[in-house]
This record gives structure tokens, C-alpha cells and sequence, in this order.
């Protein structure tokens, strides 16, 4: 069984492997957006940086409600879709 500490290394280092943008809108490019407006690849980064479980969401659906950037100030996201149309394909995809 491995130590957290070489466990939480380990993770540290997920790297993706490859990267596409988005086309369509869906559930998760509305997410990803939001992870990069506050300055992230997406959620296993932020997860990497902050040190935290889980990022807190909208019980309704399911969207990213508030991150912390990296100069500590929060961003809060509404509970509808904020990414139009227009910037959809601004959204990078990250394959792992």
C-alpha cells in the first residue's frame, strides 16, 4: 500500500496527453470553461493546486459554483450556463 505523501506525488503529475477544443456545448465544456476563466486546465488541476477533494457545484445542475484562483480570489459562477455559444470553441479539451 502506498503512503499518502508518494500517493498524493503521483497524482501531482498527471499530465494530459493530448488536447482538442470544444465544438458543441455540453454539461461538461460548460465546467471546463469555468476552470479556465479562473485560470486552470480543468478540474484535476485545480484539484492538484488547491489541494482539495471536491469543487463545489450547483445541486441543480451539476455546474462548478465557485473557484478560488490562484491570487486566492474567489470567482462564483451562476447555477445557469455561462458559456455561449460564441465562446465554446475557446474551451480546450484535455485528454488524460
Amino acid at each position: 500500500k502506498m503512503s499518502e505523501v508518494s500517493e498524493a506525488m503521483t497524482k501531482a503529475d498527471i499530465k494530459p496527453k493530448s488536447m482538442h477544443r470544444a465544438k458543441i456545448w455540453s454539461d461538461d465544456v460548460e465546467n471546463l470553461y469555468r476552470f479556465q476563466q479562473a485560470g486552470y486546465r480543468d478540474e484535476v488541476e485545480y484539484k492538484q493546486v488547491k489541494q482539495v477533494d471536491k469543487v463545489e457545484c450547483w445541486p441543480e445542475t451539476g455546474f462548478v459554483k465557485k473557484l478560488q484562483r490562484r491570487d486566492n480570489t474567489f470567482y462564483y459562477y451562476n447555477r445557469q450556463r455561462e458559456c455561449e455559444d460564441k465562446d465554446v470553441h475557446k474551451v480546450k479539451v484535455y485528454v488524460y
